[in-house]
C-alpha cells in the first residue's frame, strides 16, 4: 500500500493530546488552536495520589487522558468514530483502509516504540496519541507533535505501540471525527469550560484533588523518604517533580501557560478585560511553579534532601495551592 493525504498539516505542539486532536479537527474544517482545545475541554486540574501499586505518591496536572477529546465532543458538538481492538490484524486492516479514504487516524500508543525519536528521549507511557497520514510499502507516514516533520515508522513498531500491555494499555484505539460543526457557538461554550475548570480546582469534594491535592502535595512532601528504598531512588522521585511540570507536554508550568494562553484568546473572543487580566495572573502563577520544578531539580541534582529542604519545598507548593485557590475563585465569579 502507498497513499499519502498530502493536505494534512504537520504541527508541533506542547501536548501530544490536545496537539492530535487541534491538529484533526483543524483538517476537517474547524479552525482551532491547541490552547483552545485544551481550555474548552476544561483540561486544566491538579490531583496528589498515592497508589497500591506504586511505591511513590505521584500527582497530575490535567485531567485524565481521553477526556480532552469527549469534553470538545461535548462543548462542540463533534462526533467520532473511535475503538479499541483485541485483533491486530483487524486493527492494521481497518486503519489502512481508512488512510485510502484520506482520513487522517488518531492512535493511542506506547511512546516507547515511537523509534523515530531518539532513543534517550523514549519512555514508556501507554498515553501517547499520534496521527497517521499515510503508508509507503512496510512504512507508517504520522504527526507526532513532538518530531519536527512527518515521521515514518515501521508498521511492526507502530503494532508494538498500540499493543503495548501495563497500565492505560492502548488495545489498538483510534479514533477520527465524523461531524464537525464549522461554526459553534464559541461564546457560550468558553464559559461554560472555564466555569467547569474553576469548579473542578475549587469546589470539589473530593480530599486529594484541586486545591485540595495541591494542599496535600505541600504537606506530605515532607514523608516521601520514607518511601524511598535509597538516597538514588528519593532524588529520582523529587527531580521527577520537574519532568511532571515541565517535560511532559505541558507547555511548561504544569499547563499553566497554556490555560493562560487559551484564557487570552477567550478574551478576545468574549471582549472581556476581566478574563485577559486573568490571563496575566495566571502566567505568574505559572511563573511560581516553574520556580518550584527548578528547585525540585537542583534538590535531586545535589542530592540535598534533607526534611529541612523538603519543608522549604512543600512551603512553596502550599504558597501556588493560596494563588490558585484566590485566582479560581474570582475566575469562577467572572464566568458565573
Amino acid at each position: 500500500m502507498n497513499h499519502t493525504i498530502t493536505d494534512f498539516q504537520h504541527k508541533m505542539a506542547a501536548h501530544c493530546e490536545s496537539g492530535t486532536l487541534s491538529g484533526i479537527l483543524n483538517y476537517n474544517g474547524l479552525e482551532i488552536t491547541e490552547p483552545m482545545v485544551f481550555g474548552l475541554a476544561n483540561g486544566i486540574f491538579f490531583g496528589y495520589m498515592k497508589m497500591k501499586n506504586f511505591n511513590f505518591p505521584t500527582f497530575f496536572v490535567r485531567i485524565q487522558p481521553g477526556k480532552l477529546r469527549t469534553n470538545i465532543g461535548k462543548r462542540l458538538g463533534v462526533k467520532y468514530y473511535s475503538k479499541t481492538y483485541k485483533n491486530q490484524e483487524e486493527a492494521t486492516q481497518e486503519l489502512d483502509a481508512l488512510l485510502l479514504k484520506n482520513i487522517p487516524v488518531a492512535v493511542q500508543v506506547d511512546f516507547f516504540y515511537m523509534d523515530y525519536l531518539p532513543s534517550w528521549y523514549r519512555v514508556h507511557n501507554n498515553v501517547h496519541f499520534i496521527t497517521v497520514v499515510g503508508k509507503e510499502g512496510s512504512q507508517y507516514l504520522v504527526s507526532d507533535c513532538y518530531f519536527p516533520e512527518l515521521a515514518r515508522i515501521e508498521q511492526d513498531s507502530l503494532i508494538k505501540g498500540r499493543f503495548a500491555g501495563g497500565l492505560s494499555a492502548p488495545k489498538g484505539f483510534m479514533y477520527y471525527p465524523t461531524l464537525v460543526p464549522q461554526d459553534p457557538d464559541l461564546k457560550k461554550q468558553l464559559k461554560i469550560g472555564i466555569k467547569k475548570a474553576s469548579f473542578n480546582m475549587i469546589k470539589l469534594p473530593i480530599p486529594f484533588v484541586g486545591i485540595k491535592g495541591i494542599r496535600k502535595f505541600g504537606n506530605k512532601i515532607t514523608e516521601w523518604p520514607s518511601f524511598a528504598r535509597d538516597i538514588e531512588n528519593l532524588s529520582h522521585e523529587v527531580m521527577k517533580i520537574n519532568v511532571l511540570l515541565e517535560d511532559q507536554g505541558t507547555g511548561g508550568a504544569g499547563f499553566r501557560y497554556m490555560y493562560a494562553t487559551f484564557l487570552r484568546q477567550a478574551s478576545e473572543i468574549l471582549n472581556s478585560e476581566e478574563i485577559k487580566e486573568m490571563s496575566k495572573r495566571l502566567m505568574e502563577i505559572g511563573d511560581g511553579w516553574r520556580e518550584i520544578s527548578v528547585f525540585a531539580a537542583r534538590m535531586g541534582k545535589n542530592r540535598d534532601l534533607g526534611v529541612d529542604k523538603l519543608r522549604v519545598l512543600g512551603d512553596m507548593i502550599l504558597k501556588r495551592a493560596d494563588v490558585e485557590k484566590e485566582f479560581f475563585t474570582d475566575l469562577y465569579k467572572i464566568v458565573k
